[in-house]
């Protein structure tokens, strides 16, 4: 499970440095890249919504900040 939630980790980092270019520039480097909706950028949409997915579910599952002390 953990190269699961480390490859999750980095895919939605990804995907939130690729938002922060849309948000900030107006720019899509993953439709640069590959094209604009093309198979393989629909792909990585895809792979990053399911890993934000994973995350979602290992957060709950797992609960990795339990012993965080204030």
């Amino acid at each position: 499970m953990k190269i699961t939630s480390i490859i999750a980790f980095i895919l939605v980092i990804v995907g939130a440095l690729n938002w922060l270019l849309i948000g900030l520039f107006d720019f899509n480097l993953v439709s640069m890249i590959f094209g604009s909706l093309s198979f393989v950028s629909r792909t990585i949409y895809t792979l990053v919504g399911i890993a934000s997915l994973w995350m979602i579910f290992f957060i709950f599952a797992y609960r990795p900040f339990r012993n965080v002390h204030d």
